[in-house]
């Protein structure tokens, strides 16, 4: 009987009361299909598989279900077994629409995102089903906490060739995404005693928050024409830097300052945070090489494939020095990532998919980068285009003060973009003037030539 009631028939959850087992069945029965719980058409469990999963005499459930086919709660066929008859089930009121702003916005410009619409999914689906037809029994179980194995490995070499980052598999932590490893960053380092996180004067407020959240406050570096002066981070703890591609300004680290910088954590055990941020997209030479590989045991490389795949996948790992590997791992890590997703990246990687899908992406994006460079010398001549070296986003200097205006006259085009000043830390000395930025990513293909003709009507 166990073994009956384990393997056959379809599961029903049902609790008869009542004076009499057949009345209190008929009664569970028809108050599922009343409210609406046993939507119309649900085939139900035959008389002998329910009679088994509740212990009662199979005589007893057909009598129920041919009470309630009379009543025309349910229907009975030969060959179709038992089912809720068709009706008009009431439905509960369906919860208030969130508030959106009055005329959405049918153009994005918002940095940040990908063409998600070219994300490779034939090749995806491709890796994933040989990803899953190769992985060990193991691969579904708990694991490592510092990730799967295969993709820790996998990483190593992708990385020491494409990014020039000194590891090896030991110290890498996947987690998901880049936000949930400076949270697990700034989470050590305020357990350690840390106070202060030196950030750049322009930057992303979730990393600020993150950080303060863990108890640390965050104090911007100062910043000149020739961008961050990380060099000095002060009496700071720890510094986040973007320097191969920064985020939004879109210049990268000077060498000189580079390497000042490493000077700095040696001298002082504090530690950097490279935010290896659009690290693959570099189109006018060869890409700037990883800060980590200048000083291994003080800098911390944090990547992610959200740029060069999508963000949904939360895919991120960090390359930690060895002192810190232990406490990291303590505070979580690989195990917050799906382990097929992981597996699925290190065959991308392995495969060569990944290089192959980065580097159409790469000519597909500067194509984009150089369509709005020419629109914007045709039709806007006092805007100048500056960052566009690299990564997926242009900063676009305006004519002073004219920065809210432009961002106003975008919405009134239907197009989402954002000003400069937004990415400013509160306590940044001084400003880089009024700039858009431009996330000339984000649009499908379908959608770049319509969106990029509302910038240029909004613009002065």
């Amino acid at each position: 009987m166990a073994e009956h009631r384990a393997t056959s028939g379809i599961d029903l959850h049902l609790e008869p009361a009542g004076p009499g087992l057949r009345r209190g069945l008929t009664d569970a029965l028809r108050e599922a299909v009343r409210t609406g719980r046993l939507a119309p058409g649900t085939r139900l469990p035959s008389s002998r598989s329910l009679a088994a999963d509740l212990g009662i005499a199979r005589n007893t459930v057909a009598d129920a279900y041919g009470d309630l086919v009379a009543e025309g709660w349910l229907t009975a066929r030969q060959g179709s077994g038992t089912r809720v008859a068709p009706r008009e089930v009431p439905r509960p009121p369906a919860p208030a629409a969130p508030r959106r702003a009055p005329g959405r916005l049918s153009h994005d410009l918002v940095p940040g995102t990908p063409d998600l619409s070219s994300f490779p999914r034939a090749e995806w689906l491709r890796a994933t089903r040989r990803a899953l037809a190769s992985a060990p029994h193991d691969a579904l179980g708990y694991g490592d906490p510092r990730g799967r194995p295969e993709l820790r490995a996998a990483l190593t070499d992708y990385l020491a060739r494409v990014r020039g980052v000194r590891a090896d598999a030991e110290r890498i932590v996947v987690c998901s995404g880049f936000a949930h490893g400076l949270q697990l960053l700034c989470e050590v380092l305020r357990a350690r005693g840390a106070r202060t996180l030196a950030v750049e004067p322009y930057g992303l407020d979730v990393h600020w928050d993150l950080a303060a959240r863990a108890g640390l406050t965050t104090t911007p570096l100062p910043f000149d024409a020739l961008g961050t002066r990380a060099q000095d981070p002060g009496d700071a703890d720890a510094v986040l830097l973007s320097p191969a591609h920064q985020f939004p300004l879109g210049g990268a680290l000077r060498p000189e300052r580079r390497a000042a910088v490493v000077d700095w954590a040696r001298r002082t055990g504090g530690l950097i945070l490279e935010d290896d941020y659009d690290g693959e997209f570099r189109y006018d030479r060869q890409a700037v090489g990883a800060l980590q590989n200048l000083d291994p045991d003080h800098v911390v490389h944090l990547g992610t494939a959200s740029k060069s795949l999508a963000p949904g996948l939360r895919l991120g790992w960090m390359v930690l020095p060895p002192s810190l590997l232990p406490d990291v791992v303590a505070h979580g890590g690989g195990r917050s990532v799906s382990a097929l997703e992981q597996l699925t990246l290190a065959e991308f990687l392995t495969s060569g998919a990944y290089d192959r899908h980065v580097r159409a992406a790469r000519l597909r994006y500067r194509r984009r980068r150089d369509s709005l460079a020419g629109a914007l010398a045709d039709r806007a001549p006092d805007v100048r285009v500056t960052g566009v070296a690299a990564g997926l986003h242009a900063v676009l200097q305006l004519p002073p003060g004219t920065e809210q205006s432009v961002v106003q006259a975008a919405t009134w085009q239907n197009l989402a973009v954002h000003g400069l000043s937004r990415y400013r830390h509160p306590a940044a000395g001084g400003t880089a003037g009024d700039a858009l930025v431009v996330g000339y990513a984000t649009p499908p293909d379908h959608a770049w030539s319509g969106t990029l003709e509302a910038l240029c009507r909004a613009l002065p």
